[in-house]
């Protein structure tokens, strides 16, 4: 681990005020160009005592602008001390976490994952038309059915076609003639240049696609592409459960990743990562952003540096090790539930390294949906699965009294004694 060490509450709060000192200090400088200042103190007190032991809530007061991408190189300078440790944070996610090569990933903290997905989607698409002349018309999407809704969103504001291979209901998995057959339709009515994408564990069902297989088939096909993979669930989990991991940049296949951090490691809302390989970012740099220092190749531009600090201070806290330990326990707790609903025939799906289960909506009532705050995979219409993700709450306490209730709606909806 080059940037991912543990340290102590009173290393991360020494780090984080540093930081801070180090940027724009509005109430002592004369800072006549900015549009932006400290958070109102009308509304929001900054000189609380309590805020010297509360360096995320110090942060947000700081209110400091991430506006960029940080390890491009130069940026805006006003912000230069909390955006060293975005820029930290970045290198941390994409080489100690997902095997990057040291200082071979650019990448920022977004708005979330469904922003930094159509970030990637945005690159592929200018790297297209730029490098190959192609027209928008000739690039395509390509991801499995269960490919979250932001992927439509970005084919629909991108002007690009999006293609969805089905996946078998049981394994929820796209199979080799499926995806192939989807890459054959659509290269025939004009698809030259495509965009995959592949789900390091999905919304609904946290399943896991074959890229080697997705690779190969493409490349038997002698078709253009690029691999964005979607980790919005995953990224924060299916590298330390499963070893053999082909989804990270230890696989010369994948062009970019992006995760969400407040799934997984609870920051606070408003918070994804966005990861690619050193030069594609290039491909969506805005020109016309010339007042910004280093200008600005993101979708949202301005943005909060409270959050990356947020995500910083809690992989921080935990190290690698205690991480590591967390998503363990995690999944052994999904060991538990899944062994529970096997013992009493409940038919689910869990894919082996996730914290996810899925059960056939015919074994569970409405009513016990709503009890226990299950999620389905439609609200329009009658769903197919209720969804459980288990998180650091779902406790083998809290699973108990569920399954006990879920073997009992199971006989009453069979009509059993």
């Amino acid at each position: 681990m080059k940037y991912w060490k543990k340290l102590s509450e009173n290393g991360i709060r020494t780090r984080i005020a540093r930081a801070l000192d180090q940027n724009v200090d509005y109430r002592n400088k004369t800072i006549l160009g900015v549009p932006a200042s400290h958070l109102d103190e009308k509304v929001f007190y900054g000189n609380a005592a309590f805020l010297k032991d509360a360096p995320f809530l110090s942060t947000m007061i700081h209110n400091p602008n991430h506006i960029g991408c940080h390890t491009l190189g130069e940026s805006e300078s006003f912000f230069a001390g909390t955006q060293e440790i975005e820029k930290e944070l970045i290198s941390l996610i994409a080489e100690d976490i997902l095997n990057g090569s040291a200082d071979g990933q650019d990448g920022y903290v977004a708005s979330g994952v469904t922003e930094a997905n159509i970030q990637a989607i945005w690159i592929y698409r200018n790297l297209f038309i730029k490098e190959y002349g192609a027209n928008h018309d000739e690039i395509c999407i390509i991801g499995s059915e269960d490919c979250h809704y932001s992927i439509p969103k970005a084919a629909n504001l991108l002007n690009i076609k999006l293609i969805s291979s089905k996946v078998d209901h049981n394994t929820r998995s796209v199979n080799k003639e499926s995806f192939s057959k989807s890459i054959e339709e659509a290269n025939s009515s004009g698809a030259k240049y495509f965009i995959v994408i592949a789900n390091m564990m999905t919304t609904m069902f946290g399943s896991v696609d074959d890229v080697s297989m997705m690779s190969d088939v493409l490349k038997s096909q002698q078709i253009r592409y690029k691999i964005h993979v979607d980790g919005a669930y995953g990224g924060f989990v299916y590298p330390f459960s499963c070893k053999d991991n082909k989804l990270d940049f230890s696989n010369p296949e994948v062009s970019s990743i992006t995760l969400d951090a407040h799934k997984m490691v609870q920051a606070p809302f408003g918070t994804g990562i966005f990861l690619c390989r050193k030069g594609l970012i290039d491909y969506v740099f805005t020109d016309e952003a010339a007042y910004v220092q280093g200008l600005d190749a993101t979708l949202i531009g301005s943005r909060s540096g409270a959050n990356a600090i947020a995500v910083w201070m809690i992989l921080m806290s935990y190290g690698p090790h205690g991480w590591y330990e967390k998503i363990h326990i995690l999944q052994f707790r999904t060991d538990w539930l899944c062994s529970h609903l096997e013992q009493k025939s409940i038919p689910f799906f869990r894919q082996p390294f996730s914290n996810q289960v899925s059960i056939e909506s015919n074994y569970v009532s409405q009513e016990l949906a709503e009890k226990y705050g299950l999620v389905p995979d439609t609200h329009d219409g009658k769903p197919n699965w209720y969804k459980i993700v288990v998180m650091e709450h779902v406790t083998v306490d809290v699973m108990a009294p569920f399954v006990e209730e879920l073997e009992d709606n199971k006989k009453k909806l069979k009509g059993e004694s």
